[in-house]
């Protein structure tokens, strides 16, 4: 079970946040989409383009599944992984944390020029769109939420650690056989 599931839309700092949180807490840092990416032997774009939006879903939650059994460290889901409502499910009893941005920063973050599938046209206007749209389910599925706009991700970080820190010591761990 992970010690953190960490959620957000795209740009919010996932990845990058997660390796720093990882490392504050003494644990190993996995990320789905390269799960996805290591499965498919092909980048999430390329997914899309050849095998669409579906068979990306379906891979995706199947790498969360495998993360939510397997990993025991910092956890970061693809953006667009909540929405598959078993995925919701799965989450209930874990330590998820929405990364909020906002959508200036998120844009900068992206780069309007990026590799990412769903906002190839209008990025801008799409990734508000997408934001809008997954907010309540950020919302909804997270213990914590912490907004990453203007910090740097080592300081998210910071604050994730601290916030979860006294939670993570006081799960039960399971007792050894």
């Amino acid at each position: 079970m992970p010690v953190v599931v960490l959620i957000g839309p795209p740009g919010s700092g996932k990845s990058t946040t997660g390796e720093f949180l990882a490392e504050r807490l003494g644990v190993g840092f996995r990320d789905t989409d390269a799960d996805v990416e290591q499965v498919a032997g092909k980048p999430i774009g390329d997914i899309f383009v050849e095998d669409g939006e579906e068979a990306f879903r379906a891979l995706e939650a199947a790498a969360v599944r495998a993360a939510l059994d397997e990993h025991e460290g910092v956890l970061a889901l693809g953006g667009g992984a909540i929405l598959d409502p078993a995925t919701r499910e799965l989450l209930a009893g874990h330590t998820v944390v929405y990364l909020k941005v906002g959508l200036d920063q998120a844009v900068r973050r992206v780069g309007l020029a990026s590799a990412r599938p769903l906002l190839v046209l209008n990025p801008r206007s799409q990734l508000r769109k997408l934001m809008e749209e997954r907010r309540p389910l950020y919302e909804g599925l997270a213990v914590l939420t912490v907004a990453t706009d203007d910090l740097e991700a080592d300081v998210v970080a910071d604050a994730v650690a601290d916030a979860v820190a006294d939670q993570i010591r006081a799960e039960p761990k399971p007792e050894s056989e």
